[in-house]
């Protein structure tokens, strides 16, 4: 019989299992179990796999896996180093045979059993390697790329400086000049001085509205200097000026008071400052050059943010604002904003409101002074 355990159900299913199975293979049953009900957000075919709970927290959504894989076409043998159960790989042996290596023989098994479990097309073998030792590739396969996400937890933590990473970022000086087609997941919040040292594109990646990862590209695999990709899609947009160059030394878009339509641009985009390409593609201005919403006369469809008809603006002051949403017999608010010491909670709670209809509410800056928009939802 399917259980189908929750984790609030967790100690009730146990005590039934433990008295027909040994304690530890209950345990791990459910365990199992619970984890393929949860890896559904991630992956299309999670019933079907093996996890360990760090390893299913850690893993890419399938659907970011499978675009990422895509840039590995040309290629005709690909690794993923520290492939833990092989999320990445099969994405990446859907397109060519895969070597995956870890040190973890755990995980490794695990990998080994999603193999046989979603019969891929293309070999993929699985080796045991400390990736701080020379990589376990003997004969080196021709045409070969790589793929390697290095761990970003330690001991249930998050790790924030590339440095740190397990192994760290620096052993790529060790790759690069044998395998110079590569490509490296990292933190999506990693400072930008973290990476301007290495020659390689970075791509910023957001699925539905929210940002998944960072990845850099090296060698054949690099194609710009700064990308970002918006999920589903995919849609990308890029840009090859260095993140060294001065802002004044970039091609500018204008400043201007909110018009008619404000846009929120993708996490993608933002982190990977290209909002001012975005703007040109709108045709419109920044409220603040240091805030990333834009605004513009007519609203232009676009996949890299959203828009909102805006009904008004004034300075910020609670009281009118108060007022002002009143008047509309406006009683439920959804805020947002950038550049706002405000809590949003706090300001719905401050507002007091009663009535039926409904706003969005953004707290920002225009010209570095506190502005409040609201908007039609």
């Amino acid at each position: 019989m399917d259980l189908e355990p929750r984790e609030e159900d967790f100690l009730r299913h146990f005590q039934n299992l433990s008295r027909k199975y040994p304690r530890e293979l209950a345990r791990a049953a459910l365990e199992i179990a619970i984890l393929r009900s949860k890896a559904g957000a991630k992956f299309p075919f999670g019933d079907k796999m093996y996890f360990t709970r760090p390893a299913l927290e850690q893993a890419t959504p399938y659907a970011v896996s499978d675009y990422r894989s895509q840039r590995y076409r040309p290629f005709d043998y690909l690794s993923d180093l520290a492939c833990s159960v092989g999320g990445d790989t099969l994405s990446l042996a859907a397109i060519r045979p895969t070597i995956g290596i870890d040190l973890d023989l755990l995980r490794l098994a695990m990998a080994q059993a999603n193999m046989r479990a979603l019969n891929l097309a293309n070999p993929v073998e699985f080796l045991q390697g400390d990736l701080k030792s020379p990589l376990p590739l003997s004969p080196i396969p021709s045409n070969l790329a790589l793929f390697f996400d290095p761990a970003r937890r330690t001991a249930g933590r998050r790790i924030y400086s590339v440095q740190d990473y397990i192994p760290p970022l620096s052993i790529l000086q060790d790759w690069l000049p044998r395998f110079p087609a590569l490509g490296v997941k990292i933190s999506p919040g990693v400072k930008v001085a973290e990476f301007l040292d290495y020659d390689s594109e970075i791509e910023f990646i957001s699925l539905r509205g929210e940002l998944k990862e960072a990845v850099l590209w090296f060698g054949p695999l690099k194609t710009t200097i700064r990308r970002a990709t918006v999920l589903p899609g995919p849609h990308t947009l890029a840009s090859t000026t260095s993140w060294s160059v001065q802002p004044a030394s970039r091609e500018k878009i204008p400043l201007r008071e909110p018009q008619a339509y404000l846009y929120e641009p993708d996490p993608a985009v933002i982190r990977a400052g290209l909002v001012q390409n975005l703007g040109l593609q709108l045709d419109a201005a920044q409220l603040d050059p240091d805030i990333a919403y834009l605004t513009a006369e007519t609203q232009m469809p676009t996949p890299f943010a959203r828009a909102w008809a805006v009904e008004d603006w004034f300075p910020f002051q609670l009281k009118r604002l108060r007022a002002y949403l009143r008047e509309r017999n406006v009683g439920r608010v959804t805020v947002k904003k950038r550049g706002s010491p405000i809590q949003p909670e706090d300001l719905i709670r401050s507002l007091r409101l009663q009535g039926d209809e409904e706003r969005l509410v953004f707290l920002t800056h225009f010209r570095g002074r506190p502005i409040v928009l609201i908007c039609f939802t």
